[in-house]
């Protein structure tokens, strides 16, 4: 099975890999880290259409962007038609595609209209597309789940509907909004949704490995797949899935690869943030790195207590230092 190049309205990717919008995950240094490794398309943090409307600093302070990682995504979240149009037309300017977050389970979101709240609804799903539609010319998504909960599994409908509205292509998740990330995702959901659609379908959940990525563009027929999770700490995800798309085998990072894309971020987080904002936000990432390594548990734990930016590097360096020492021995 070989990697083709995908179109979504007039925006041509080169590869069916795209990297999921995610709250406090993709900022610009991480979009840049696995656009390196051959994301095609990669997408801001979920954005509040009423923020953004609202003038709010920090909400704008999301768009930022870069020419290294074009073509960028852009998903707004919220539940009036008139919101989203207006906030449509403010980010036009910066995003390559646009896309309504119709699928967050997250109780806050939901709480408000907005995310998996909309599935409940399909009508007004049609009327926020048909809004967007007329202030946004760009290459039009949205992002559903299969259903509000089991009882009510209703993908096919809202597809349906979205379509007639104008929208480029459709992203699913095949899990409902009450099961949250809990269970196991039905790819089976997938495979229905590109049986009769007329447009391209990404296909979400449950990709953790390059080998779940192929194995969901093989089985469902999906047009392209959408990796979130799957990628904390794991860039070579994209890499690996495009060497098995076109046969070749999937490499593994080894302990100094790890580091000097670690390090990367690092140094891309701390001149976009600063370096104690970097501090902070990177442990995280930096437990994501170790993960599977030897030692890995005992870094994390020594790892929330480095307050000091040249010492968190030193630490780091140390610790992946240590492991190639015994890599070689």
């Amino acid at each position: 099975m070989q990697s083709k190049p995908l179109k979504i309205g007039s925006l041509q990717l080169n590869n069916p890999l795209i990297l999921a919008p995610m709250a406090g995950i993709t900022s610009l240094p991480f979009r840049k880290i696995m656009k390196s490794f051959g994301a095609s398309l990669v997408f801001t943090e979920m954005i509040s259409a009423n923020g953004l409307i609202r003038d709010g600093r920090k909400t704008f302070e999301l768009l930022e962007t870069c020419p290294e990682e074009k073509p960028l995504g852009v998903q707004l979240f919220g539940d009036d038609p008139t919101v989203l149009a207006a906030a449509a037309a403010m980010v036009a300017e910066r995003a390559d595609l646009l896309d309504i977050n119709m699928g967050c389970p997250v109780k806050k979101v939901v709480r408000s209209g907005a995310g998996s709240a909309l599935l409940q609804d399909p009508r007004q799903v049609g009327r926020i597309i048909a809004a967007v539609r007329a202030n946004f010319s760009g290459p039009l998504t949205i992002k559903i789940r299969s259903g509000w909960d089991q009882s009510n599994i209703n993908f096919l409908e809202v597809a349906k509907i979205a379509i007639a509205a104008g929208v480029d292509a459709i992203c699913l998740h095949p899990r409902s909004r009450s099961q949250g990330f809990g269970g196991k995702a039905d790819w089976q959901q997938i495979t229905e949704l590109k049986a009769c659609s007329n447009i391209p379908i990404i296909g979400s959940g449950d990709i953790f490995t390059a080998a779940d990525a192929a194995g969901m563009l093989k089985s469902t027929g999906c047009d392209a797949v959408m990796i979130a999770r799957g990628g904390y700490g794991n860039p070579w995800i994209f890499s690996q899935t495009a060497a098995i798309l076109q046969g070749d085998k999937a490499e593994e990072p080894s302990p100094a690869d790890r580091w000097q894309t670690a390090q990367q971020h690092l140094h891309w987080h701390a001149a976009h943030f600063g370096e104690h904002k970097a501090l902070l936000e990177m442990r995280k990432h930096l437990s994501w790195y170790v993960r599977g390594l030897p030692g890995a548990s005992h870094f994390r734990s020594r790892l929330q207590s480095q307050t000091i930016w040249t010492e968190l590097l030193k630490y780091c360096d140390d610790f992946f230092s240590a492991l190639q020492d015994e890599t070689h021995a």
